[in-house]
């Protein structure tokens, strides 16, 4: 037996924050040492931080980033290990791996195949590296391979797939088994998104049943930009099993998952293998040779290092839960702001945003310890006896109600605002409203009514709610949050300057429906480790409502658009699958038959009508977290012009459509 300990590291990084991210590179050596690992995979770019954006094009950031390289490698001794980086070489930018070996550079494999989908846009910033193609890199005076390598270190081959690598039909993991690969190492920056941990799992324990090697993968953690969150997902598996996973959503700035493995049981499971054709006769002049001295290890037993959570029922809730509350504490440190403060309406979407804040601290201090979660936090002279009383200091919500507000809302408020330890604040603002509403009445020489003026009216009211919550985040040296979520954000049901106002809206990235379900789930189970928040029952008996007009006029959300279910379901068929009027028409009908065929075709009518009116509502909303492949922020995910013809023919061609089924509309 040749054995092995083998490494994954998860590193929480930040943008050019190159003494944080050299110090979490460090502790990831250090973790290796003490647990006498031998090769030890980090993550994409861990240098600079994955999300440097147009940053990478700066000549300063990369003598900075090999500045700082050349001190990290002077700590890697004892170790094979790997970090990231971006590397000038030929005129080009390339995002590239750097391999170490005992305080040495062994050379830099660049990235061969480049996100540039969805979230990603890497092709802006680097180029792909050509299979098969070798140079040098001079740095300081001395030449280092770089290009399609394989590394022999101490007579264990070692080869790289870099996160997208990996995600291709023409994976480099072929190449590398052929010129008989032992370990492949996957350092990636592979951003959450709901069920994405099973698809990793399976290219992971796929590449090393058809590799037959050994194959580490090792992502980063945290909100590493402000948008993208990292899950710091890491995997070892060999020839097919799945050998170890590490914890996801943990708030530890640098973590390692170690396991043991036989090279020699790997290489005979090949050689077993009838498909597989070595490469006898290739040029090894790709093959990097470096003597490395393994110590002699003992057979170790296998641990189960997964968390229970992501065995349970409840996956999807528990992701999005700890996911957000990862976020959260990440952005509020990161930032440097002291606290949240939430305008707490009573309703669900302001009810979810001020849960998870509530449950962010929990996590964290469980995880960390509330002593470590303070330091974080900047709260070390203070004394704050238990996580309630750190709610209470970094946590404030406000009531802010109108002669339209009712004692339904205003109780729900309250409720969740004590289920969650919050600092609890009412403000009555209506006199503010009516100041407003005459100064602008008496210069204009008008008199407002509901029946002529009724979105101004119920504007003034979001609006005048803005300046007093400001003041408080202010005052609190605080993030304040938005809370619209992304049903609101597709037809613009959002005052802007409104209930828009804040500098993070983490809630944008995710429908209405899944929040309202989520609500039921977190007032009966909630997640393990914490449990149900019972006062959340307030919330969820209401049908959520702006409660902007009077209270005669019994308005609700779904009264002023259309049923949340309709709305999330038109969406994803517009706006994720780009399908035309039409075509949602015909999908609705199937459906959702229940409904009258002029009714669905109205709605369709309204949806790709707000939608369209309403991008530049997108464009200026708070930073929100990406959460799936339905995102609607412009920045990251869905594209769309601020002016546009607003489908007008398409939506012609649906109203010839429903009247050539003889449906009257």
């Amino acid at each position: 037996m040749k054995l092995i300990r083998v490494a994954a590291g998860v590193l929480n990084q930040t943008p050019m924050d190159w003494y944080r991210n050299r110090s979490n590179i460090l502790s990831a050596f250090q973790q290796a040492r003490e647990q006498s690992v031998s090769i030890l995979c980090l993550p994409e770019l861990s240098v600079t931080g994955y999300g440097c954006e147009d940053a990478f094009h700066s000549p300063g950031l990369h003598k900075t980033a090999l500045e700082f390289l050349q001190s990290i490698v002077a700590e890697s001794r004892q170790l094979v290990a790997c970090v990231g980086l971006p590397v000038m070489y030929a005129g080009g930018v390339f995002n590239t791996v750097c391999l170490m070996v005992d305080g040495h550079i062994a050379g830099f494999v660049p990235k061969q195949h480049l996100a540039g989908d969805g979230i990603h846009y890497e092709p802006r910033w680097f180029k792909p590296w050509p299979e098969g193609v070798r140079g040098e890199l001079e740095i300081g005076g001395i030449d280092y391979p770089i290009g399609d390598l394989l590394f022999d270190i101490g007579g264990v081959r070692i080869g790289f797939e870099i996160c997208e690598d990996a995600w291709v039909g023409s994976r480099p993991g072929a190449k590398h088994t052929a010129r008989g690969a032992d370990i492949i190492l996957n350092p990636s920056a592979s951003h959450f998104a709901f069920g994405k941990h099973d698809v990793r799992r399976g290219f992971v324990s796929e590449g090393s049943r058809a590799f037959k090697v050994t194959y580490v993968y090792s992502n980063l953690l945290g909100n590493e930009a402000g948008r993208a969150i990292y899950d710091g997902d890491s995997m070892i598996a060999t020839n097919g099993k799945l050998l170890v996973t590490g914890p996801r959503m943990s708030f530890e700035y640098s973590h390692i998952t170690m396991h043991q493995i036989d090279v020699d049981t790997t290489r005979m499971s090949r050689a077993r293998t009838g498909s597989f054709e070595p490469d006898v006769d290739g040029d090894e002049s790709d093959i990097v040779e470096i003597d490395f001295d393994y110590p002699q290890d003992e057979l170790l037993p296998n641990e189960d290092r997964s968390d229970g959570w992501e065995d349970g029922p409840d996956v999807k809730f528990e992701e999005f839960t700890r996911c957000e509350c990862l976020g959260l504490i990440d952005y509020l440190v990161k930032s440097g702001s002291k606290g949240f403060v939430v305008s707490l309406s009573g309703g669900a979407d302001s009810a979810a945003a001020t849960v998870l804040v509530s449950l962010a601290f929990q996590f964290a201090a469980a995880e960390l310890g509330l002593e470590q979660l303070c330091r974080r936090l900047g709260l070390s002279d203070e004394s704050i006896p238990d996580v309630s009383s750190l709610i209470r200091r970094m946590l404030t919500t406000v009531y802010q109600s109108t002669c339209h507000s009712s004692e339904t809302t205003r109780s729900a408020a309250a409720d969740v605002a004590a289920g969650v330890h919050s600092k609890h604040l009412e403000l009555d603002v209506d006199s503010q409203v009516n100041q407003y509403s005459k100064l602008v009445a008496d210069a204009l020489g008008i008199k407002l009514n509901w029946q002529d003026h009724d979105i101004t009216l119920q504007n003034i009211q979001a609006r005048t709610r803005a300046p007093s919550v400001w003041m408080i985040a202010n005052l609190h040296d605080a993030l304040l949050l938005s809370t619209s979520n992304r049903s609101e954000s597709a037809v613009g049901y959002a005052t802007m300057d409104g209930d828009t106002s804040g500098g993070l809206s983490p809630l944008a990235g995710i429908d209405k429906a899944f929040l309202r379900k989520w609500l039921v789930w977190m007032e009966t189970t909630g997640p393990q480790g914490v449990g149900p928040i019972p006062q959340l029952s307030s919330v969820n008996q209401q049908q959520p409502t702006a409660e902007l007009r009077p209270p005669s006029e019994r308005q609700t959300d779904e009264g002023d658009l259309m049923p949340y279910e309709i709305l999330d379901y038109i969406e994803r068929l517009a706006v994720r699958d780009k399908m035309m009027p039409v075509d949602v028409f015909e999908h609705l009908r199937t459906d959702f038959g229940d409904y009258p065929l002029p009714q669905l075709a109205a709605w369709i009518h309204k949806f790709f009508r707000l939608w369209c009116q309403n991008q530049w509502k997108r464009e200026r909303y708070a930073p929100s977290f990406h959460l799936d492949d339905e995102n609607l922020d412009p920045k990251t995910w869905c594209r769309f012009p601020i002016l546009s013809g607003g489908y007008r023919y398409e939506l012609e061609q649906l109203d010839a459509h429903v009247k050539s089924l003889g449906i009257n509309g």
